[in-house]
């Protein structure tokens, strides 16, 4: 069993790092805190303190991305109504299910989502309209069990093309909207007890510090490399957790059970291999072209003498 000391260590570093990961991506907070935090936490607890974080930190990625609202609020209206069912319902279960079976079920639900988005598959929905609704219900349920719904939605997004600053204040209009409701059911029923409160002032200090801090030096860093190595370190992780539950639930007996986690390490190394070859040949046309092009611009400006 770990000690407080050990897991509110762990928690200050994780959620540290996951707030500079949402300062500079706009996204990631819950998805980088939940798969180390619930090695020593239940979602029961985790839970209420991540939801009251998340309201806050989503208003304001709302406000700093305001000017694009206009633009994709018709686009994920749909996702909005679909939400609150989705919530009620999830909810209900993290209320009154096993923890340790909700624990299997996130990070079950969580490594293919992660590998699916670190294989960057885009396959564009052309009815956008009629997916959106049971979409928000399904991505409800989801939040509301994990607090977890970036992956899902970063998917779908990429899918449909929206631009960074549409994706930014597309995501957080949902994330504003799925984490105050889910906040107000987690309320009624009765889940913000004494264990999350003391998780939420635990976590406060890192969230003030690591947004900022990431906001500040992403302009220093290639975003999508930061973010693609973000999703490899949440996916080892949920590997491990899911390998940790298995044990936990008697379902395999160690050594087998982290075969999960290899086998989760062995397709991510593969398609960060497929990244960084694509990445570094993306980086080499730019730098052959540019001596060309710059040929190009000479030449055209000398050929064009005056007569």
């Amino acid at each position: 069993m770990f000690s407080i000391d050990t897991a509110v260590i762990v928690l200050v570093g994780i959620t540290l790092l996951a707030a500079f990961v949402n300062g500079a991506l706009g996204y990631g907070f819950s998805s980088l805190t939940v798969p180390v935090a619930l090695i020593f936490y239940t979602n029961r607890i985790l839970n209420p303190a991540l939801v009251v974080i998340e309201v806050f930190i989503n208003l304001y990625v709302l406000f700093i991305n305001r000017r694009s609202v206009p633009a994709v609020w018709k686009r994920v209206f749909p996702i909005l109504i679909g939400l609150l069912p989705g919530v009620a319902v999830g909810s209900f279960l993290l209320a009154s299910l096993h923890p340790g079976w909700i624990k299997f079920a996130t990070y079950a639900v969580l490594l293919p989502l992660i590998l699916v988005q670190a294989a960057g598959l885009r396959r564009p929905i052309r009815s956008e309209r009629l997916i959106g609704l049971p979409f928000g219900v399904g991505l409800g349920f989801l939040y509301s069990v994990t607090t977890v719904s970036g992956p899902p939605l970063a998917i779908l997004f990429n899918n449909q093309g929206l631009v960074k600053r549409e994706f930014r204040a597309g995501l957080a209009l949902i994330r504003v909207a799925e984490s105050t409701l889910t906040a107000i059911v987690y309320y009624h029923l009765g889940l913000f007890a004494a264990e999350s409160q003391s998780v939420l002032w635990t976590i406060v200090p890192s969230v003030l510090v690591g947004i900022p801090l990431g906001a500040y030096l992403i302009r220093r860093l290639d975003a999508e490399t930061f973010r693609r190595i973000c999703m490899s370190f949440d996916a080892w992780v949920v590997g491990f957790g899911l390998s940790r539950v298995l044990i936990e639930l008697k379902l395999l007996e160690s050594p087998w059970a982290y075969s999960v986690m290899a086998a989760a390490i062995l397709v991510d190394s593969y398609l960060l291999y497929v990244f960084f070859k694509a990445h570094t040949s993306r980086d080499d046309q730019r730098i052959a072209r540019s001596p060309e092009q710059l040929a190009a611009r000479l030449g055209g400006k000398g050929s064009q003498r005056p007569a």
